[in-house]
This record gives structure tokens, C-alpha cells and sequence, in this order.
């Protein structure tokens, strides 16, 4: 596994393997590593030639400078992880190769990404369409692998692909989770213990208000009992317990109730011991 910084480099390879008419495959990450990020490199590697998995903390979906400071870095222990599953190069670009003296642009997708996590955290998502724009056309991906965990980042990546009209094929993986059902996530390292026994109940009260949902209960009552069965165990502040359409993220309530050709998941987005967990389930799981 070949670790590159810069760019040019990147392209001169990325060029090569594409003359030899091979398929590229990326798995963008903000490393910190753990078994989820390592099942998309696993999934990549069985759909591509090449597996380029890129590594670089982006300051612009960070509308919390708290948050960007205490967020992990541990390229060394990311790097060790990475070997055994194969990928050709690990891309960790210094962050003159992203954002250049003088960089003026900034790529916001309308819309979807305006709720949820949009909501709560004011430019995270424009943030994160304009690093993985740049990270597709770097790296020259044909295919690209994200989790379902961050479903509302899946779908704006898609629809910026679309609308871009970017040569990348979007594949989403289904979220990893911890035996007792917490999705993993680097943010997990930061929970205390007693937060740590108390973080699966928030992947627990999601199924148990879709299961209310799927025998009957109006959405918008289940939805209040979550939320306050979330409060009860101890998170909070709440910033959202929603159920919502997949396709374009629009609230599915009792006047929307969600129907077979058309998904629904609940998402949930809220704060323990000073860290924010995010999850969402499908109705139909």
C-alpha cells in the first residue's frame, strides 16, 4: 500500500491504472478507523481493480471548532489497519492538495441538505459536498463506498453526482454496529464508560418506534414516545427523532404516511455525555 500526499502524484497513477482500463474504486474517510470504515474497504476490493482509500480531516464540515480539535487522528494505527485488507494507496493529502491558497468555491446541494443534520449544524454539508467533489475528481473514482450510518450524506453525494454529472457510481453500505446494536463511529471513542452502557439504547428506542409504526400507531405519536424515551435515558438535548422519505428526505407523518414504493427511515440525531450520535433505521427493517 503506497501512502501519497499530493495530488499530482494521485493523478499520474490514478492515469495509469485507467490506461490499463482498470476500475477504481475510493472509500473517502476522515480516518480514525474502525470496522465499518474497514467493511467498505472490503467491499471495495471485491468490486474493483484498484482501491484508493483517501484520509484528510476537513476543517469545512466542522461548524464547530471544538469539535474539529478534539476530533481523532491516528494515521499510523489507520495505516496498519488498512494493510492486511489490500487497498493499493492510502491518499492522505496535506491540505494545501484540497484547499489551495486562494481556494474561493464552495459546492451547496439544495435542499436535502437543509434538514436533519443540515439543520443543526449550519454549513457542515456544503463542507462536505465541496471535499468529496474534489476527492472524486482527485482520485479519478469510478465507484465510491459510503455508509448507510451517515444516510443523509449518501444522499446528497448522490444527487451532487447527478447533477455534476460526475463519472462516480455511488454504492452504500449497510451500517456496522457493536454487538448491543450502537452503530459505530469515531465519535464513539469520546463517550465515558457510563455513556458507553447507555449509547445502544438510542439504536434500541429507533426500533421500537418503527415497530410501533409498522402495527399501526400513528407516526407522529411514536415519534414523540422515542423522543421522550431517548430523554428518559439520558440524551439530550434531542436535535431530531424524524421519520422521513429515503429518496429525498422529506417528513413522512401521519398525512404522508409512507407507502411500499415509497421507503422511509426513522433518523435520530442526539447528544450524550457531550458527544452527538446519529443513526437512522429503515421503517421496513
Amino acid at each position: 500500500m503506497k501512502i501519497i500526499r499530493d495530488k499530482s502524484a494521485l493523478r499520474a497513477l490514478v492515469s495509469d491504472w485507467h490506461r490499463q482500463g482498470h476500475r477504481i474504486g475510493v472509500v473517502p474517510t476522515m480516518g480514525a478507523l474502525h470496522a465499518g470504515h474497514l467493511a467498505l474497504v472490503k467491499a471495495a476490493r471485491k468490486t474493483a481493480d484498484r482501491v484508493i482509500v483517501t484520509l484528510f480531516v476537513n476543517p469545512r464540515q466542522f461548524n464547530d471548532p471544538t469539535d474539529l480539535a478534539n476530533y481523532p487522528r491516528s494515521e499510523d494505527r489507520d495505516a496498519k489497519a488498512l494493510a492486511p485488507l489490500g487497498p493499493d494507496v492510502l491518499y492522505a493529502p496535506d491540505p494545501d492538495q484540497i484547499y489551495p491558497e486562494g481556494f474561493a468555491t464552495t459546492i451547496t446541494v439544495a435542499g436535502i441538505s437543509d434538514v436533519l443534520c443540515g439543520a443543526s449544524r449550519p454549513g457542515h454539508f456544503d463542507g462536505v459536498a465541496t471535499v468529496v467533489t474534489k476527492l472524486l475528481l482527485q482520485t479519478g473514482a469510478d465507484i465510491a463506498f459510503f455508509g448507510e450510518k451517515d444516510f443523509q450524506q449518501v444522499q446528497l453525494i448522490r444527487r451532487l453526482v447527478r447533477d455534476l454529472d460526475l463519472c462516480t457510481e455511488i454504492v452504500a453500505c449497510p451500517t456496522q454496529r457493536e454487538a448491543d446494536g450502537l452503530a459505530l463511529s469515531s465519535r464513539n471513542l469520546r463517550l465515558s464508560p457510563e455513556a458507553r452502557a447507555t449509547a445502544p439504547a438510542l439504536h434500541r428506542i429507533m426500533a421500537e418506534t418503527a415497530a410501533a409504526i409498522r402495527q399501526g400507531t400513528a407516526p407522529d405519536a411514536a415519534l414523540a414516545s422515542g423522543r421522550a424515551a431517548l430523554q428518559a435515558a439520558g440524551f439530550g438535548p434531542v436535535d431530531y427523532f424524524d421519520l422521513r422519505h429515503e429518496d429525498d428526505l422529506s417528513p413522512a407523518t401521519a398525512a404522508s404516511a409512507p407507502a411500499p414504493a415509497r421507503p422511509a427511515r426513522i433518523f435520530a440525531a442526539a447528544w450524550l455525555d457531550g458527544v452527538r450520535l446519529i443513526d437512522n433505521l429503515a421503517l421496513a427493517t
